[in-house]
């Protein structure tokens, strides 16, 4: 096996230290992608990517995502390096949640991405709206309109 690379049960596949291959289907890069494309992450990473904050805070932040789901997705983007997590021994515990320096690079891009969606709304819903006029248009696709409206 060659330096750089890792075994996995079908192939070898690059490490951080080359490139990843995202449209390879077994490279690491997808599992990232799939964090960072998550809806709950994007929101938790741009919230503490203005300062710390406690969980309570950022539920409260949230509109929509249960208690449940924010303390997964914490511990995943802990676990990805992206978030820290702080515990004050103090009574009843703290917990605090902060961004890490690589977290931070990608709250960047981030804001990019989200600064495109909340002024291009309109557009994309002309378009559903004009797909969805056509003869032969899915159902699906007239909830994915009604539900991008509601919320």
């Amino acid at each position: 096996m060659q330096d750089g690379t890792f075994t996995s049960p079908r192939h070898l596949c690059e490490t951080a230290s080359q490139r990843g291959n995202a449209f390879s289907a077994d490279c690491p890069t997808r599992q990232i992608l799939d964090r960072i494309a998550d809806k709950w992450s994007v929101l938790i990473l741009m919230i503490l990517g203005d300062g710390a904050m406690r969980f309570s805070g950022l539920k409260r932040r949230i509109d929509g995502v249960s208690q449940k789901m924010l303390s997964q997705t914490l511990r995943s983007l802990e676990r990805d390096g992206l978030v820290l997590r702080h515990v004050e021994p103090s009574v009843p515990v703290s917990v605090t949640y902060s961004i890490t320096p690589l977290g931070q690079e990608l709250v960047a891009s981030l804001r990019s991405m989200i600064d495109w969606a909340e002024t291009r709304m309109s557009d994309v819903l002309s378009a559903q709206r004009a797909y969805d006029g056509r003869d032969g248009a899915s159902e699906g696709g007239m909830a994915l309109q009604r539900s991008a409206v509601s919320a």
